[in-house]
């Protein structure tokens, strides 16, 4: 991989610019997962205990939710001042706002304890995270991308997003290992060591990030900037805001039905052991460790729209038969289904989504365009999804197809929007494309 020069002289190589991206996005994942998974498994008991176990689901999902509403507020902020003053500053603190807030919910006190301040605090928490997570994505991703060699956006763009998979893994392998305690050890204070491990990753992610340099290309449109970032957004890209917003869902709603609400409802509904469908993301999460870069690598060769495309249909398609084969109970069926759907189906999409988004944007406005398109499809499509379709389920008599309709319904909304999207590959990131 070429190098280029700072402003100082200093080498910048993209080598080192995927490790300080990948290094927030492992950490903004894991956070996810990890607050995902519990508030599927121990939150409900822990900080919802006074209500019906349906009831005690939701309201959790409920907290995980308001994760998201924060997270288009975070996108717009950090945005604005990373498309003002730089990339670099704003993905120092979007970290910290991150790794902390999970942190201090390992610190929390529980419901049996402090009463109904133990679900406020933890609800205060995350929309501290979501502040974070939402500046994190696209400041995290055009590092990577803006540093990237001609051609090679896709498998750049890719490795940074190999940060999901990786927080995925780690967070479901610790709590995996944790699962193998005592329920009596678990709902006293076991729980806790996921979210206290946060601290050290936020730590190792500081340190790598702290002295890398802005990146080439905005330094190269800096003088140029919009005052108002978002408002020169709207003006300039209003159909790719869009266009991003509407392909993001299929994801976003896919990954929160066949990972949150799947995790809770095969366990509780289907009589899955939860070590059954937590091994079967540790598995999926280190297949697509492997496939996301190639993903990437074909993007450069052959566009975004097809292998985008590719995984909304694997998605749309497959998710007809995800709960079906949770039913059927057979360990290897229901580990092949997650492996296709979150590895391929996906991945497909999640590993190009940072470049893909990237190109529909220009310089000035690309870290407010990026993060107000991706975070506003969190919003809209993800945080939603576990209570919706736990409530969907519960309405018809705990039956999966209205879940699976659902999800179906999302995923062609997404494919009308890629088909309606420009091809961007060959786009060059200096260009500003109204």
């Amino acid at each position: 991989m070429t190098e280029t020069k700072t402003s100082t002289g200093e080498q910048v190589s993209p080598r080192r610019a995927l490790i300080a991206s990948v290094s927030g996005s492992f950490l903004e994942w894991y956070d996810f997962y990890l607050f995902g998974i519990a508030a599927g498994l121990v939150f409900p008991n822990l900080f919802f205990p006074d209500s019906s176990p349906t009831v005690a689901t939701i309201q959790s999902f409920g907290a995980f939710a308001g994760g998201f509403v924060t997270r288009p507020l975070g996108a717009v902020l950090f945005g604005h001042f990373g498309d003002r003053i730089g990339r670099r500053r704003m993905l120092l603190i979007t970290i910290a706002l991150m790794g902390g807030g999970t942190f201090l919910i390992g610190l929390l006190p529980t419901f049996g304890s402090v009463g109904v301040l133990a679900p406020v605090l933890l609800i205060a928490l995350r929309l501290v995270q979501g502040l974070g997570i939402g500046g994190e994505f696209g400041g995290g991703a055009l590092v990577a991308l803006e540093n990237a060699p001609r051609g090679r956006r896709g498998i750049m763009g890719s490795i940074h997003q190999m940060g999901t998979p990786i927080g995925l893994l780690t967070a479901t392998g610790i709590f995996a290992l944790v699962q193998l305690l005592p329920d009596s050890t678990i709902h006293g204070w076991t729980w806790r060591i996921p979210f206290l491990l946060s601290g050290l990753f936020v730590l190792a992610a500081i340190y790598i990030r702290r002295r890398l340099p802005e990146t080439k290309v905005f330094r190269d449109e800096a003088q140029r900037g919009h005052r108002f970032p978002l408002l020169a957004l709207f003006r300039e890209h209003p159909k790719n805001i869009a266009l991003a917003t509407g392909a993001r869902m299929a994801d976003a709603v896919t990954f929160n039905v066949i990972n949150v609400f799947g995790i809770s409802f095969a366990t509780k509904e289907l009589g899955l052991p939860k070590q059954v469908m937590l091994t079967g993301f540790v598995i999926a999460s280190a297949v697509e460790i492997a496939v996301i870069p190639l993903i990437g690598h074909i993007s450069d060769r052959i566009g975004r729209r097809p292998v985008y495309l590719f995984g909304i249909v694997v998605c749309g398609v497959l998710g007809f038969a995800y709960f079906p084969i949770l039913d059927s109970g057979g360990t290897l069926a229901v580990w092949a289904i997650i492996v296709v759907l979150l590895a391929v189906g996906t991945g497909c999409m999640f590993a190009i989504q940072g470049t893909l988004f990237s190109e529909l944007f220009g310089t000035r406005t690309r870290y407010t365009g990026l993060g107000v398109a991706y975070q506003t499809s969190a919003l809209v499509g993800g945080a939603p999804t576990p209570a919706i379709a736990t409530a969907l389920a519960a309405a018809f008599a705990q039956s999966y197809w209205p879940v699976a309709i659902y999800m179906g319904a999302i995923c062609l909304l997404s494919l009308i929007c890629i088909l309606f999207a420009s091809e961007t590959y060959r786009d060059d990131l200096v260009v500003e494309n109204g």
